[in-house]
């Protein structure tokens, strides 16, 4: 047997392989078929009994492709996820080398690599026109599994891996290049070293949605948090046997089988959630979440299908060019772009310069983040009736022109007059200073008496008066009717004595008098008694939760949890008064639903920081609690990880002061996007912070997680948050914090 032969008999038992490895056990007749026919080939050859080895090989050559064909068209969604995470599937490096023309690795090569998850590279390709060839560079970015390679952690970026890819997105504005990323993750790994992955996702976040350069995206395994690290994009492509999802099928069957310690969920329900979660490239195209799908070969690609590379570098050089023509003001346009979509059309031979002027930055950086704006609203279910809707839009209509009449001409030229007023007093002052200096002289000094009563002012300390003690509240839980004594959490390491509910969760406002511990609180605790009285006014509340994926029993946990908490949604928006400052409120509640965050949620959220935007007032984000993304709603949830870190980024470029506070539990998605991108983030003391849950990090890392991992006095040392408030002094410390911090426009004060 020579070793041609050999080496076609080696690639059709590692195409067996792949087979059985992504059916998992299904379509046996045919993977006993192809076994068989290799099997007898193989002997046959063995013992020289070919008449003509190259034509019987090549039947049986014939016989694979026709069963592959034959069986990707019976694919189901897990078994996708089967193949995009198969060691075969191509990588990032097969890319690299054969869709781009050269390429130079930076930021860390291999197990020298800062993170070896995250892949950074400079790339050329070359185009021509006419008779003149072009090299166009780029900067690649994505995660790398390399097969399998064990050190390559299975393209679960840690965080300074991601924090490498925003440095290298920075480098590529700096020098004017487009970004491209390729998506291949499970997730990021959630570990909340320095600077934590949920923090390091929400910077990444917050500063793809205004990099002013062209960004395209690949995705091929889109897992949650880790894809949205690199996935905002103006072009968003999807391989037809990828997934992208907010989260894995196994975790999802784990939370609907309600699985425990160790205990797995059955393949069943794994692949009845991998299709009802609808992660598919298919079902993204048809939500708007991605804009095209490039076919693969048969089963999925892999490194020897070279035509595939082919297809995947015109369609990277189509969208690269559709996001920097949809950017400029050019009459042409629309002929260019109509060019690019014929068949048969080789972009190679059609270069076009990817640079932009500054006007065309701006337009692109405005699209893309409208563009994302845009997405998800319909599977929220607004109950707002037409006519409400009608005065909202006749409202804003009219009160935008005047808001910036007032802010942004009155005011700034009002402020420009006081400042010149300042100087000319300043001036005055220092005049009649120089000539009344002779007379002061000569007047006598202030009595001895009067200066002890000044000093004693000044240096004696305050009356203590039972309007300090906040005995009184203007809300209280209904649990200080309960007659009986609760024992403090940390009892048994600090001694605190046993505490009398009427106490503790009235007076007290649920705080252990002894330790400080906090006990939960209800959300209504803190919108009555943090807030001026009377001065709250909801908005939006007709904007409910929804099932959008029709996935099953989800309607019903919904019904439920609004029966329980009176709330529409998990997500209350408000505005109210502080001291008789006006803001804008967006609370998280973790009484629905864990605070699970949704469409709905973000659809209220999004309106939250444009009417913040448009009144010129301070936007307050209050976490009471949130478990994460609604994994029932698909990328219908994880889409908001965008939108609203889009919304947040307008709000704040607009001049705004955004502030998050955090209470109870606040874990994945929102924190590792809208939330964690905020400048200034504060937490109740006993809140925990992170990307992931300790039983979440358990089961998908192995880990156990050190007690108090989560703690947000581990939050306050990587710097995710920048102070910690007692529950008694939340009202107080927002006051000051509104009256001492702040952008450039502090339209409150």
């Amino acid at each position: 047997m020579d070793n041609l032969i050999l080496k076609r008999i080696q690639s059709l038992q590692s195409r067996l392989t792949y087979i059985q490895d992504i059916f998992a056990g299904k379509h046996q007749e045919n993977v006993r078929l192809l076994d068989e026919k290799l099997r007898d080939f193989t002997q046959r050859a063995e013992r020289d009994l070919l008449g003509d080895p190259y034509e019987e090989l090549a039947t049986v050559e014939g016989l694979f492709k026709f069963v592959e064909e034959k069986l990707s068209a019976t694919v189901t969604p897990m078994d996708k996820v089967r193949i995009v995470r198969h060691p075969q599937r191509i990588s990032l490096r097969d890319i690299l080398e054969n869709v781009y023309d050269n390429f130079t690795e930076v930021g860390g090569q291999d197990e020298h690599s800062l993170d070896p998850s995250m892949l950074i590279a400079r790339a050329i390709i070359y185009r021509r026109r006419g008779k003149k060839r072009y090299a166009q560079s780029v900067m690649v970015i994505g995660q790398e599994k390399d097969h399998g390679a064990e050190i390559r952690n299975g393209g679960s970026a840690k965080p300074w891996g991601n924090a490498k890819a925003r440095q290298y997105m920075r480098v590529a504005e700096t020098e004017g290049i487009p970004v491209h990323t390729f998506i291949f993750t499970p997730g990021s790994f959630p570990i909340e070293d320095y600077p934590g992955a949920a923090q390091q996702i929400a910077r990444n976040i917050y500063c793809m949605a205004g990099l002013r350069v062209p960004v395209v995206s690949v995705i091929s395994e889109g897992g949650s948090g880790g894809a949205e690290a690199i996935g905002l994009a103006d072009k968003r492509l999807m391989l037809s046997n990828g997934y992208y999802s907010v989260i894995s099928p196994e975790g999802a069957a784990a939370i609907q089988g309600h699985c425990r310690g160790d205990e797995r969920p059955s393949q069943e329900l794994v692949e009845e959630c991998a299709k009802n979660l609808k992660i598919t490239a298919q079902d993204n195209l048809h939500f708007g979440y991605i804009d095209r799908i490039i076919e693969e070969p048969p089963l999925g690609a892999r490194p020897g299908h070279f035509d595939f590379f082919k297809k995947l570098r015109q369609e990277i050089l189509r969208a690269t060019d559709e996001a920097v023509l949809s950017a400029k003001a050019s009459p042409l346009k629309a002929f260019a772009l109509a060019r690019r979509t014929k068949p048969g059309v080789s972009l190679d031979d059609m270069h076009m310069s990817w640079s932009l002027s500054k006007g065309d930055k701006s337009r692109l950086v405005r699209k893309r983040q409208n563009k994302y704006l845009r997405m998800s609203r319909q599977a929220a279910l607004d109950r707002r009736p037409l006519l409400t809707k009608m005065l909202h839009s006749v409202g804003d209509f009219f009160s935008t022109p005047w808001m910036h009449f007032k802010y942004d001409f009155y005011r700034k030229h009002q402020r420009k007059m006081q400042a010149l007023a300042e100087e000319l007093t300043n001036e005055w002052d220092a005049v009649k200073s120089w000539i009344s200096s002779p007379v002061r002289r000569l007047k006598p000094g202030a009595s001895p008496a009067r200066n002890k009563d000044k000093i004693a002012e000044l240096t004696s300390l305050s009356d203590w008066s039972e309007a300090n003690r906040h005995a009184k509240w203007n809300y209280l839980s209904p649990r200080f009717k309960e007659d009986r004594a609760l024992t403090c959490p940390n009892a048994a390491k600090y001694g605190c004595p046993d505490l009398w509910g009427p106490d503790l969760f009235a007076e007290f406002a649920g705080v252990c008098s002894h330790c400080g511990y906090h006990f939960p609180m209800e959300p209504e605790w803190y919108v009555h008694n943090v807030f001026d009285k009377g001065s709250v006014l909801e908005f939006n509340s007709e904007i409910e939760a929804g099932n959008p994926l029709d996935f099953p029993g989800l309607s019903e946990l919904v019904k439920k949890a609004q029966e329980k908490t009176g709330a529409k949604s998990g997500c209350m928006t408000f505005e109210a008064r502080i001291d008789n400052i006006k803001l804008v409120v967006a609370m998280l509640m973790g009484t629905f639903r864990g605070g699970s965050f949704g469409a709905a949620e973000g659809y209220k959220f999004v309106e939250a920081a444009e009417r913040a935007t448009r009144n010129r007032q301070p936007f307050l984000a209050y976490v009471h609690g949130t478990a994460g993304i609604r994994i029932q709603e698909g990328t219908n949830g994880v889409i908001q990880m965008p939108r609203c870190t889009i919304a947040v980024r307008r709000y704040i470029e607009n001049g705004g002061l955004y502030m998050v506070l955090y209470d109870t539990n606040s874990y994945a998605g929102p924190v590792a996007s809208f939330l964690g991108c905020s400048p200034y983030q504060f937490g109740v003391r006993s809140s925990n912070i992170g990307f992931a849950g300790p039983g979440v990090i358990k089961s998908t890392t192995g880990m156990e997680v050190p007690p108090k991992y989560h703690r947000c006095y581990r939050a306050l040392t990587r710097g995710h948050i920048q102070g910690i408030w007692d529950r008694r002094q939340i009202r107080n410390n927002l006051k000051q914090a509104l009256q001492t911090i702040g952008g450039r426009n502090l339209y409150y004060r």
